[in-house]
């Protein structure tokens, strides 16, 4: 069992930390918002800390779950961060979702500490965390990814090895523009068969054992058609990782017409209030017939 230092204990990751403490490791826990890690070690034991350089002191293994690239580098290079006191050769894992760019730094920097990073960010939602069955795409040398499998696999059935440090994130990109215009595609599909007036759980039964199924069909169709929105990842944070997406393509040279254009449809949603709805909330913005 490991010492781990877990940072940002949000919706997902408290409950990944919480699988970690289950299966037995010994966790410091820091998140920006104390209230939130002291009821997290209410509930799962553990240490509170009162930065993330505190929290990482006599830790084996670094995981931090934040919100974007400014708030990884603050929890990691900032004046209090944890590659401040973390001891060479150890594992800084980061499953947050943010730019390439800042993965292949903090390699960088880690590996001027002796310090093996891997981005690793996961997809599954807030479910998959409190179910334990994400699905992590990670980057990074390969003997640093095989150490963090040992540790992720408490949590995650599928990790995958996809490339050196920034192949994570760029992987996870890549998810993120497919569920874009998946969920697009099932918005128009919802209208059309509303307009068409027809019964919507037999069109279901219908088409959901066919080419046309899909994770986001299955999950989102009822909800969709109860015009209910609030069951998992929220448009504020879809457009974060659309962004990532369209930016890393001007890197790149990528073509990224779809997505361009339905992250301008989320941007609607949010001018309609639905920051915090989830990305099945595109359909607001198609008029019902």
């Amino acid at each position: 069992m490991a010492k781990i230092a877990f940072i940002g204990l949000g919706v997902m990751g408290g409950p990944i930390a919480g699988h970690l403490a289950k299966a037995g490791h010994q966790l410091t826990v820091y998140n920006r918002s104390m209230g939130k890690a002291k009821r997290w070690a209410e509930t799962y034991g553990g240490a509170v800390a009162v930065n993330p350089a505190k929290a990482a002191e006599d830790a084996e293994i670094v995981i931090s779950c934040v919100g974007t690239d400014d708030d990884l580098s603050q929890i990691t290079l900032g004046r209090d961060g944890a590659f401040r006191s973390m001891k060479p050769g150890g594992l800084f894992i980061d499953h947050t979702t943010v730019s390439a760019r800042i993965a292949r730094q903090l390699f960088v920097e880690g590996e001027s500490r002796g310090l093996h990073c891997v981005d690793a960010p996961v997809t599954g939602g807030q479910a998959g965390a409190e179910k334990g069955r994400l699905a992590v795409m990670c980057g990074g040398s390969e003997p640093a990814v095989a150490a963090a499998s040992i540790v992720m696999q408490a949590y995650a059935p599928r990790i995958v090895h996809v490339g050196r440090a920034g192949a994570g994130q760029t992987a996870k990109m890549v998810n993120q523009i497919c569920i874009g215009g998946i969920v697009q595609g099932l918005a128009e599909a919802l209208r059309f068969a509303q307009a068409a007036e027809l019964d919507l759980d037999k069109t279901f039964d219908a088409i959901s054992g066919g080419a046309a199924q899909s994770w986001q069909m299955d999950n989102y169709w009822k909800t969709m058609a109860a015009d209910s929105f609030d069951f998992g990842f929220a448009v504020d944070w879809m457009r974060k990782d659309l962004g990532l997406a369209l930016e890393e393509a001007r890197a790149n040279g990528a073509t990224l017409p779809v997505t361009a254009l339905i992250d301008q449809f989320y941007a609607d949603v949010q001018a309609m209030g639905g920051h915090r709805q989830d990305t099945s909330a595109l359909v607001r913005r198609i008029t019902r017939a």
